[in-house]
């Protein structure tokens, strides 16, 4: 997740804004989970042209390979890269390990630069071959010379329009597909973004896309509006402008993953914005969806469920209470308690984020679907920003039942979250060691006076304050 979440421990309380949390997730990540998943890794390339000079693999060695396609003489060059093309393009597990273990890779990446046509379109084939590989593999050549420069240069010499041009009934659909493809890698890349304005013209067609019967061109077209969704409330609102979200929503419910990873990271996306954004996608019915995709049987769709949820917690009150409504809060805290730790580390969010904005009730409710053991159980993490979150979370609780903490501070101490807490005061991490301290001294320190206890202040001598709403009256049990 991005800075956005990192925001949220500050010495002073989180505002929603700072609640909404962006994803920077390799990208190559969002593509390549699975090769049997992907669209348009072709090995074998229909060839027009003739091109090959080489017939005979037997006898060249792998070193001999290595030394043509590194030869400064053009004619000995090619006919190592054609060697390359052709071993990356027979028999069902080529090499493609062992041809990046010699540095390959590069060396084909600089032939596309090279002012020889044939030269170009050989390595180019070579590495189309290698990009069909593993995710490991595939990233070899991203980072050999993908990015978004060249990204940049062909959308600003105009690409996207020619490409629109081409998505009509009459287009065949393999065409159709290399197109939606084409576009969606268009709109990828975080780092920075392609220029919103150009790339967005594509929102209208993409649109239809989504619908498409082809189920190949719907992923591309979805991972496409992931992409543009991905970024300010600006870029997310185009998104909503252009009517996907009603689209969008009743795909979560189809039963091929490819089309449902895609679907949520979008809506997910689109709840990162503002309120108002969100309760779009609410109002179209997402919750349902939500509620089946937790108990989903892949874990990365589960984990993108509970994240998606924690930034609707992150919401309003109303929202807050659509989603204790749906019944979604007992399964999050089964997740928070068995789930794994990517996907307990979404859920940790997700409760946190409601004691922040939620009503003393919908805080109350949560406390009693029994979320302070799992809670306690993970102040046991290494990870530092859970450790956090979690200790906002429980500090919250407490200061939200006002009168009533003595309740909740028996409930953790019944699950040995207090020694847990007094341990933490020991932690390397600054933050981690004023939010546990500032817990002990003010909710379970006996020396306190009766006072001080009944009526905790909000900030401790270290400057930390606790992310609350004032609340009059407190806890009901």
């Amino acid at each position: 997740m991005s800075e956005g979440r990192h925001k949220h421990f500050k010495n002073r309380g989180r505002d929603q804004a700072e609640m909404r949390r962006r994803r920077t997730d390799v990208t190559i990540e969002l593509r390549k989970n699975k090769k049997e998943e992907q669209l348009l890794k072709k090995r074998h390339i229909p060839l027009d042209i003739q091109t090959s000079v080489v017939t005979d693999l037997s006898s060249y060695t792998l070193l001999d390979i290595t030394k043509k396609a590194r030869h400064i003489d053009i004619d000995q060059k090619l006919e190592g890269i054609q060697l390359v093309r052709k071993i990356l393009s027979k028999g069902r597990n080529p090499p493609i390990d062992e041809l990046i273990s010699v540095g390959l890779v590069p060396v084909l990446v600089e032939c596309l630069r090279h002012e020889h046509p044939t030269l170009q379109f050989e390595a180019a084939w070579a590495l189309t071959n290698i990009a069909s590989g593993s995710s490991e593999q595939t990233a070899t050549v991203v980072f050999c010379g993908d990015g978004p420069k060249f990204r940049d240069l062909v959308i600003e010499a105009g690409i996207i329009p020619p490409l629109l041009t081409l998505i009509a009934d009459s287009t065949p659909a393999s065409l159709l597909q290399n197109v939606t493809w084409t576009i969606s890698n268009l709109c990828r890349n975080k780092n920075p973004p392609p220029n919103f304005d150009l790339v967005s013209v594509a929102l209208p067609s993409l649109a239809e896309l989504i619908q498409h019967p082809v189920l190949e061109v719907q992923v591309d077209a979805c991972w496409a509006l992931s992409f543009l969704a991905d970024g300010n409330t600006k870029q997310i609102q185009a998104v909503i402008d252009s009517g996907v979200v009603p689209k969008i929503v009743p795909l979560l419910g189809v039963l091929e993953n490819k089309i449902v990873m895609p679907a949520l990271r979008t809506l997910g996306n689109i709840v990162t914005g503002s309120d108002e954004q969100t309760q779009v996608v609410l109002d179209n019915g997402i919750l349902p969806h939500l509620c089946n995709l937790l108990q989903h049987p892949r874990p990365s769709i589960v984990r993108e469920a509970v994240w998606t949820l924690s930034n609707i917690t992150a919401g309003n009150q109303v929202q807050v209470q659509m989603v204790i409504d749906a019944h979604l809060i007992p399964p999050l805290i089964q997740i928070l308690m068995h789930g794994n730790f990517k996907t307990q580390k979404e859920a940790a969010w997700a409760i946190s984020n409601l004691t922040v904005g939620g009503s003393a009730e919908q805080v109350v409710y949560v406390v009693q679907q029994g979320c302070i053991g799992p809670m306690c159980i993970m102040l046991g993490s290494e990870d530092p920003m859970v450790i956090q979150v979690i200790l906002d979370g429980l500090g919250n609780i407490l200061k939200m039942a006002g009168h009533d903490y003595r309740v909740i501070a028996d409930a953790i101490e019944e699950v040995g979250g207090v020694e847990r807490i007094e341990a933490l005061q020991e932690h390397q991490n600054q933050e981690i060691y004023k939010m546990a301290y500032f817990i002990i001294d003010r909710y379970f320190n006996d020396t306190n006076t009766e006072d001080k206890q009944l009526a905790p202040q909000s900030m401790d001598a270290t400057g930390y304050q606790f992310s609350t709403s004032s609340l009059p009256g407190g806890f009901k049990f």
